[in-house]
């Protein structure tokens, strides 16, 4: 992309609020999963990163960013649509680290069509089995792991709060996964476990070039009250704040949006 996303936050300072935990991103080799890993990493967490194996390049890039806040990157390749490969990904991170504290579900797939007709029943199975069916899997298998006190923060967006004409079965999930995210919340107070959602609006990230026309991705983000899209590295402190028991200990259930001015939402 040009210009690249930002990711790296250099005025965001870190205050060990993860010092000595392990969290697993899903989507963390680009975009704001890749934001996360990175401030995560400065706050002193273990990182693992799940991406595709064709993400392969964006993912070293991502293991080189935690690597260089002085934290561990574990990469592991494969596809959140998998209930095996999500499990596998779950016992991974905590043979490697020991423990699991932060499940950070961000993998998305996103197609613009035009027309309801235009959705094939594939687009529509991809967008379902990797936006919600993936953040299933991969909850079910971290409660095994996580403690009192561990975090499962989601990936919403705006589309999913207030619709989307494009984007019919992204927005759909979207909305899926905040009802998840309330729903999970109340299922697991008891353990101690929080959960919790962040929703942004339009954000600088790879999703949009490979998903809509060059026009369109050249338009994304005007249309804000601050007049651009928001960079990753805007985006992931809300991931901290929500994995963080400093900061979040009484907070549960909650879809914070990110919107860049707009205060409308549903």
């Amino acid at each position: 992309m040009d210009p690249p996303p930002r990711y790296k936050a250099p005025r965001y300072k870190g205050a060990d609020k993860l010092k000595g935990k392990a969290a697993l991103i899903t989507g963390g080799d680009s975009g704001i999963g890749r934001s996360v890993a990175v401030l995560y990493a400065r706050e002193g967490a273990d990182v693992a990163v799940v991406y595709l194996p064709a993400e392969q390049s964006d993912a070293e890039e991502a293991k080189r960013a935690v690597e260089e806040e002085g934290r561990r990157c574990l990469l592991l390749p494969g596809d959140v649509t998998d209930a095996k490969f999500c499990r596998d990904a779950v016992e991974r991170t905590v043979a490697e680290y020991g423990r699991l504290d932060v499940l950070v579900n961000n993998a998305a797939f996103q197609q613009t069509q035009q027309k309801l007709e235009d959705i094939s029943d594939e687009q529509f199975d991809t967008t379902f089995r990797t936006n919600i069916y993936g953040y299933f899997y991969m909850a079910k298998a971290a409660v095994t792991y996580l403690p009192k006190g561990g975090a499962i923060v989601n990936c919403g967006s705006i589309t999913g709060l207030e619709g989307n004409k494009t984007l019919i079965d992204y927005a759909s999930t979207k909305g899926a996964i905040h009802a998840f995210t309330k729903s999970l919340a109340q299922n697991l107070t008891d353990r101690g476990i929080r959960v919790n959602c962040v929703s942004p609006g339009p954000i600088w990230t790879p999703l949009q070039p490979v998903s809509k026309p060059a026009d369109k991705v050249a338009e994304h983000g005007a249309g804000t009250p601050l007049g651009r899209p928001g960079q990753p590295e805007e985006v992931a402190p809300a991931f901290v704040f929500f994995a963080s028991e400093a900061d979040s200990s009484y907070i549960t259930g909650e879809v914070l949006t990110l919107l860049g001015g707009e205060t409308r939402a549903g």
